[in-house]
Formats: C-alpha cells, sequence, structure tokens
C-alpha cells in the first residue's frame, strides 16, 4: 500500500479538475507512475483531493480481506468523499473496486465516482448512462490532455511504472565508495581517539555539520563527492545524528527528497538504514507515498528491526497523514 497526500506542485492542476478525464490525467502525477494492476483510492474533502492511497489488485479470493483495511484507512482521514479507481481488466479490478466502495459507504463516505480504467479507456460502476457511458468504455488520452501538460509544467514526474520509480533508488555501481567508506571509518576512529571523553558531543557537532553541509549543497543543485556521502551514512549511526537529520526535514521538502535519494542509491549497502529511513519520512512528508513504501522497504530489509523504520511502517500502514504527525509532534 502506498498512502499518500498529494504532491504540493499539484495544488494549482487540481483545482481545474472538472471530469473523470481530468482525474484521469493528473493521477499518475499524484503517484509518481502510471499505474497498472492497481486499486487507487482518492479522499476529497472541500473539493479537493487530500488523500490517496494505492495497492496492488489482489487476487479474487483476497478481495475481502483487504477492501475494509483499505477503508479504514481512508476513513482515518475524514473524507467527505472518495473516488474509487481500479487500474486493469475487469475479472481483477470489478470485485475490488465494488468491495471498495461498498466498504466506503458502509464507512459513511460517499463514492463520488467508481471507475475502472484499461488500454486507454474507463467505464463507470456507477454511470448507466450509455450516451454518457458507452458500454464499449470512453477513450481517454493521458499524454495530450492539457492538465498533464500543467503538471509537467509545474515539474511534476509520472514514471511509466512502480518498478521504474523502484529502480532508481537501486544501488548504484560506486567503484570509489569502498575506499570513501574505509577513509570514514577510520575518520570516525580518529575522532573517538582524539575526544573519549566528549565523544557524544563530538559526534553530534560533526555529524550535524555533515547533514548541514549536505543540505546546503543539495540547495546549490550541488553533488555529494563519495566521502561526503560515505561521511555522512557513517554519521548517521549515531542516532542523535540521525534524530537531528530528521529534525531537519523540512521547509522544500524536495530538498530532503533528492538529498536522501543521492545518499540511499551510492553509500555502502551494510549503512543504508539510516539515509532509507530518513528518505521515507521525506517522501511521506511531500506526499511521494510510493517512494516513500519502497524506501522504506530498503530500510527493513537492511535492518528488520530499525525502531525509526519500524515507526514509519506503522505510520504508512496506518494512514496517517503528515498534518496528523506535525500536530501531534507540536502537542
Amino acid at each position: 500500500m502506498s498512502p499518500g497526500g498529494g504532491a504540493a506542485a499539484l495544488s494549482s492542476v487540481m483545482s481545474s479538475l472538472r471530469s473523470v478525464d481530468d482525474l484521469l490525467a493528473v493521477v499518475p502525477y499524484l503517484l509518481g507512475f502510471h499505474p497498472a494492476d492497481s486499486a487507487v483510492v482518492l479522499g476529497v474533502r472541500d473539493q479537493k483531493i487530500i488523500f490517496q492511497v494505492r495497492g496492488d489488485l489482489p487476487a479474487r479470493a483476497g478481495v475481502a480481506g483487504v477492501v475494509g483495511y483499505y477503508a479504514d484507512v481512508v476513513a482515518r482521514q475524514r473524507p467527505d468523499g472518495a473516488l474509487v479507481l481500479g487500474y486493469g481488466d475487469g475479472p481483477a479490478a470489478t470485485p475490488m473496486v465494488l468491495g471498495l466502495a461498498a466498504a466506503l459507504q458502509a464507512r459513511g463516505i460517499g463514492v463520488l465516482d467508481a471507475v475502472r480504467v484499461a488500454d486507454g479507456r474507463y467505464w463507470s460502476y456507477l454511470c448507466t448512462d450509455p450516451a454518457c457511458c458507452p458500454p464499449e468504455g470512453r477513450p481517454y488520452d493521458v499524454g495530450t490532455h492539457p492538465l498533464a501538460v500543467e503538471a509537467i509544467l509545474d515539474g511534476c514526474v509520472a514514471l511509466p511504472s512502480r518498478d521504474e520509480l523502484e529502480r532508481r533508488l537501486a544501488p548504484v555501481s560506486a567503484p570509489g565508495m569502498s575506499e570513501a567508506t574505509r577513509r570514514a571509518t577510520d575518520r570516525l576512529g580518529a575522532l573517538i581517539e582524539e575526544k573519549p571523553r566528549s565523544l557524544r558531543r563530538a559526534l553530534l557537532r560533526a555529524g550535524s555539520a555533515a547533514v548541514d553541509a549536505a543540505l546546503r549543497c543539495q540547495r546549490g543543485d550541488g553533488r555529494l563527492t563519495d566521502d561526503e556521502v560515505a561521511w555522512l551514512a557513517v554519521v548517521l549511526l549515531h542516532l542523535p545524528v540521525r534524530d537531528y537529520a530528521w529534525e531537519s526535514v523540512g521547509g522544500d521538502l524536495g530538498v530532503h527528497v533528492a538529498l536522501w535519494s543521492d545518499v540511499v542509491r551510492r553509500c555502502d549497502p551494510d549503512l543504508v538504514t539510516a539515509p532509507a529511513t530518513l528518505l521515507a519520512f521525506a517522501a511521506w512528508r511531500a506526499g511521494e507515498g510510493a517512494l516513500a513504501t519502497i524506501a522504506l522497504s530498503r530500510a527493513l530489509a537492511a535492518d528488520p528491526e530499525y525502531p525509526m523504520a519500524q515507526l514509519m511502517s506503522r505510520a504508512l500502514e496506518g494512514g496517517l497523514s503528515p498534518a496528523a504527525w506535525d500536530a501531534a509532534a507540536k502537542a
């Protein structure tokens, strides 16, 4: 499941939605990729999309077990209504779409439309007028739709598939990273020997400086060197440094997403847990639910017991919104 609050860059586009064609044009930019074999639910409040959740279409036997869970996640956002979309062929998509619609209605959430999408056409399960919704479906074209063009001009990206998004975070071959990691480890060892009595303070000072420098570099459209990536990954092993980086996530969230994406791809795989968790947090705050889920999977694969990754996992699985997180943090 990939929940999210919606990309901020789409705010002007979202106010222009007038039809199912418009909706289908912007969904890939909300998710960050073009969905396939997927169920998507969009929560609406005050005529604005406030939340989206996407998951793979389950086998027919598994539909009953997941629709209630998805509906509960959406209901926790307290939307005025919801839109249900199923991307795929009829036998796979129809049970999920109808099941979700029924589960949402049972929770007092009005279903504004329930639609199946496949092969450049869509069918509404709620419209029975053949003049509006012909049996062969209505054609649509995301590629040439004005709202899709506007989303691209706003800087939004929709990759061809979720697999392509996942590949964007795959480790890259960096011949110099092993040596850079060794140098970073030696540097940490020297710091430990130099400051044995004030090690905690020295580590936090060095680590926070590394985080600040990395963010400045990213804001200036720069790229960290291998030594900078390795040092950042090493000092993040110190939990106060990790917490400092966590608390720094804010402002232009795209900067944080870009920075931690780069570190996750390039750092030594044995050191990926903290950067991947930070990326999951930043992406979730930015409304990039799919990226957050992929990053979290990387973190938990490296260390299933990492407490901060487990905390993020509970937040994502429970459909917690970034606004609710912020409110709880300020309480």
